[in-house]
């Protein structure tokens, strides 16, 4: 017979996603998240609690883990950002001309395609990567959301040895999954990383990046990992 589980689900707009607004013109930095975190959980009363982060809010999950690792009990993460970055996310986001020539592209659209058909034609990136890409940047809304993601999130960096560290010596359970068909955050960049990991539970389902949370089955992810 399968236990029954009561469980009280927040969730998070990140910054530039929904309705939470950063209105500081600098990065974010790990240390404004604490002060968030804090109030938060101050706020619920929360003494453990559980961390599910996809894509994107994989960064934001890693940071919570290593800034209150005494409180949590599992982190879930789905094809999560954070762990592997590219070198095309490093380009585009570190040297401030590059950080330049990508705030252009939000009101010059041509110039992103420009480029996507340059690396297409030269075929520096993969073809699914680009489309996948292309998908994300084909409105002026899109185009805003992934270049003030992108920059606003770039000091969320992590040791990954030492989030290791932080998992086993705490005996945080980690449930990794990735998507089969994902061009963007790989089943191969995740490897080196649950290496490091004593308790684990991973797996990779038929899903690219976009329709990978819809196919996870949460029920089994909380009772495996």
């Amino acid at each position: 017979m399968t236990p029954e589980y009561d469980y009280t689900i927040y969730a998070f707009d990140l910054y530039f996603h929904g309705q939470s607004v950063w209105q500081n013109r600098e990065p974010i930095e790990k240390l404004d998240w604490k002060v968030v975190m804090e109030q938060f959980i101050k706020q619920e009363y929360l003494n453990t609690f559980q961390l599910v982060g996809f894509s994107m809010g994989g960064k934001f999950a890693l940071a919570t883990l290593e800034l209150f690792p005494d409180k949590i009990e599992k982190i879930f993460l789905l094809a999560p950002d954070g762990i592997k970055t590219s070198f095309w996310y490093s380009l585009a986001t570190y040297p401030i001309a590059m950080r330049a020539l990508f705030k252009s592209m939000i009101l010059h659209p041509t110039r992103l395609y420009r480029i996507t058909k340059v690396l297409r034609l030269l075929r520096l990136v993969d073809a699914g990567l680009l489309r996948f890409a292309e998908s994300q940047m084909n409105t002026e809304e899109k185009r805003r959301r992934v270049y003030y993601s992108w920059v606003y999130f770039r000091h969320f960096k992590f040791n990954l040895n030492r989030i290791a560290a932080l998992i086993n010596n705490t005996k945080i359970n980690v449930g990794l999954i990735t998507g089969k068909y994902d061009k963007v955050i790989t089943t191969k960049k995740m490897e080196s990383f649950l290496q490091k990991i004593n308790e684990k539970y991973s797996e990779e389902i038929a899903a690219g990046h976009n329709d990978l949370i819809s196919r996870v089955d949460f029920k089994k992810l909380v009772l495996k990992s």
